[in-house]
């Protein structure tokens, strides 16, 4: 046998075999009936010229108008009806003229016929069948002209088939052609074989353990199979380089564990401790009323009942659990005014962890946004109790002057007005903070935000003689989101517009940058704030100037979106007073 079945070198070889077989059978067939349509257009094309030079002896002759079309008998010399059969046939399918039917006029009417139904559709119509009027079998070809149809039939017999058959001569050069490219295939299969085979005798070697050099890589050819192989080699060596690192890895991990914020023990299914952080003990001890350092006593204690109601219900079920579905519980404690979440996760093994993390400062945070929603509710009814205030007295005061009347309304406008900004600014603070991954990330050209923010102002600009400096490249692209790049200008350039006074200059400079990020400054020269209130100018509501503040209609929460839209990007910034005057804002923007 000229392979081995059990071989690449057989698979590939017979592969190729019957793909080019396929391929060459394919032409043989393609070439043949390309062949045959040739020398059936020759034939109609033959059919075509006797059907024009019917029409034209019946046009010359006027013989559809005298209804002689009996006249085409001397023609017969011409167009024997020994070898070409024609049919004159009028549109409404009566056959006008036969040349090998002597009583033609009795014909049945032809109008149904499949080539004459074509050529009243189409430019021609053809068919091969059986006619019943002589009982032969006939290639028709049948055009229609302006009064009639001409068709023109040849005997479908064996002398014909034999003229449409193809000629099959260049089947041996097709033969030929397979043999020379069977050898050329033998040569391809071994020499890919080859390579393959010296692969799988290194896998081998590493399934066995034993020692592979890099000579190994040397014995493949020097083409893309090798490449391949070489490239397995080396791989090979990589993920041995790698399985060492990820023992230092698992190692580090480990070590990781043990500076977690969270305790975390590992237990086996009979709840005796394996493995566990310096937090574990810590926390367990706050929870626990006696110290303790025996890990497994935790159990023993009433805070962790849920836990042990739990596992006994869990571990002895015979239940598979799937990675991705493990069964857990998850609660939370108080103890000592300290908030603990408790979370046992059960593995396949029975084994099963248990996590503590302190939520005490979570909680803390709970309350100081209840303390922020006190102060929304604050800042939301001084406008709401103006509006109401200016409209009581203009529906309580019905004769009052159109003049104070359109006092009263601009107040209650402008106060709603306010209470639109305060809203939107509430909302995109939340938006920024709860929900930033909302914001999608995309290239803005810092110039054009400004250049926006500039002509939204433009008024109160030209109206306080406010100058602005701004010294960044035009072509300056950060990666981040335009509309929040917008909002930390807009509301830097409103806080200067709104109380930093009159003739002052606002400076915007690019004064560092490095791989990650571009570091901007923002400045303006006019008083500036004490040095008690920079530290607390980006809290919520906080305004140095209560009374001015909304005097001037500032929300409080300008200087709260600039920062957190900055930390959604995970850039910073700051504020600080000026030496030679003024306020200056520090932070950075990705790049």
């Amino acid at each position: 046998m000229l392979f081995d079945k059990k071989t690449i070198r057989w698979k590939l070889y017979i592969y190729y075999l019957l793909l080019f077989g396929i391929f060459t059978f394919s032409i043989i067939v393609f070439q043949s009936q390309r062949e045959h349509q040739f020398r059936l257009g020759q034939l109609e094309n033959t059919l075509n010229e006797y059907t024009e030079i019917i029409n034209r002896y019946v046009t010359n002759q006027g013989l559809a108008k005298e209804n002689t079309f009996g006249k085409l008998d001397s023609l017969k010399t011409l167009i024997p009806p020994s070898k070409v059969r024609i049919t004159v046939i009028r549109l409404d399918g009566v056959v006008a003229y036969d040349n090998t039917i002597k009583e033609y006029l009795r014909m049945e009417n032809h109008l149904l016929r499949p080539e004459v139904q074509k050529a009243l559709k189409e430019p021609f119509g053809e068919n091969i069948r059986h006619s019943t009027t002589t009982n032969q079998n006939y290639i028709y070809y049948a055009k229609r002209y302006d009064s009639h149809v001409v068709r023109a039939a040849i005997v479908y017999d064996s002398e014909l088939k034999e003229f449409l058959k193809a000629d099959w001569v260049f089947i041996p050069f097709f033969i030929l052609l397979f043999v020379i490219f069977g050898i050329l295939l033998r040569y391809i299969a071994n020499h890919i074989g080859d390579s393959i085979s010296k692969l799988k005798d290194f896998a081998v070697k590493i399934r066995r353990n034993d020692p592979t050099s890099i000579n190994d890589e040397t014995q493949f050819r020097n083409d893309e199979l090798g490449f391949i192989s070489r490239e397995i080699i080396q791989l090979y060596n990589q993920l041995k380089k790698t399985k060492t690192e990820l023992v230092l890895e698992k190692e580090k991990l480990i070590s990781h564990l043990f500076v977690l914020n969270e305790g975390v023990g590992f237990f086996s299914a009979d709840k005796k401790h394996q493995l566990h952080n310096s937090h574990f003990i810590f926390f367990i001890n706050i929870i626990s009323e006696e110290t303790t350092e025996a890990i497994d006593n935790i159990f023993l204690a009433k805070e962790f009942n849920e836990v042990n109601n739990f596992l006994n219900n869990t571990i002895p079920a015979e239940a598979n659990y799937q990675d991705n579905d493990l069964p857990r519980i998850e609660y939370s404690i108080e103890k000592d005014k300290f908030h603990f979440n408790i979370q046992c996760i059960v593995f396949p093994d029975k084994s099963f962890e248990v996590i503590i993390s302190d939520q005490t400062q979570l909680m803390r945070r709970s309350i100081m946004k209840q303390q922020i929603t006190s102060n929304i509710s604050h800042e939301l009814k001084t406008p709401i109790s103006s509006v109401k205030g200016y409209l009581e007295t203009i529906l309580n005061n019905p004769d009052l002057e159109l003049s104070k009347q359109h006092y009263f309304i601009e107040k209650a406008y402008n106060q709603s007005e306010r209470l639109t900004q305060l809203v939107n600014d509430i909302s995109i603070l939340n938006k920024i903070e709860e929900y930033s991954e909302l914001y999608a990330r995309e290239e803005v050209q810092i110039t054009q935000a400004i250049n926006e923010v500039i002509e939204s102002f433009s008024d109160q600009i030209k109206q306080k003689n406010i100058t602005i400096e701004s010294l960044i490249d035009e072509d300056l692209i950060v990666n981040a989101n335009y509309s929040l790049i917008f909002s930390v200008f807009r509301n830097l350039m409103e806080n200067s517009v709104n109380y930093a006074g009159e003739n002052i200059t606002i400076s915007i400079t690019k004064y560092h940058e490095d791989n990650s990020f571009y570091y901007f400054s923002y400045s303006d020269n006019g008083p500036g704030v004490e040095e008690a209130h920079i530290a607390r100018l980006f809290e919520r509501f906080y305004r140095v100037d209560s009374g001015r503040s909304r005097k001037e209609g500032g929300t409080g929460l300008g200087l709260a979106i600039v920062k957190n839209a900055i930390l959604s990007f995970k850039g910073e910034i700051s504020a600080r007073k000026k030496k030679e005057g003024g306020l200056e804002f520090l932070f950075s923007l990705p790049r």
